[in-house]
């Protein structure tokens, strides 16, 4: 499969992952590595296309499917790079990552 984008993620996003795992894990066993199973197939669907809808900013969201999660990212379409900023629950003020830049 090839990539037309590469994907870099934030180190804060890594910390929203493994929140979000361990947040899931809590509620039922095995939840989070389901969570992770579906986040992974979006991100490779980022690499592919990232030219979703921008939402803020030139800040891009792209919603999972089977958890209510968003993928809030930027695109360089000069390097062919897609920067995953935060993985965010829906529920949550998305002004809240606005603090975190």
């Amino acid at each position: 499969m090839i990539m037309a984008f590469r994907i870099v993620v934030d180190p804060r996003a890594i910390d929203d992952i493994q929140q979000a795992i361990a947040f899931l894990d809590e509620k039922q066993p095995g939840l989070g590595k389901r969570f992770d199973a579906e986040l992974n197939k979006f991100v490779l669907r980022l690499g592919k296309n990232p030219f979703f809808r921008i939402r803020y900013d030139s800040v891009r969201c792209l919603p999972l499917q089977k958890f209510p999660y968003m993928i809030h990212f930027t695109v360089d379409e000069t390097k062919k790079l897609v920067t995953i900023q935060a993985i965010f629950h829906t529920s949550r003020d998305p002004e809240n990552l606005k603090k975190r830049s």
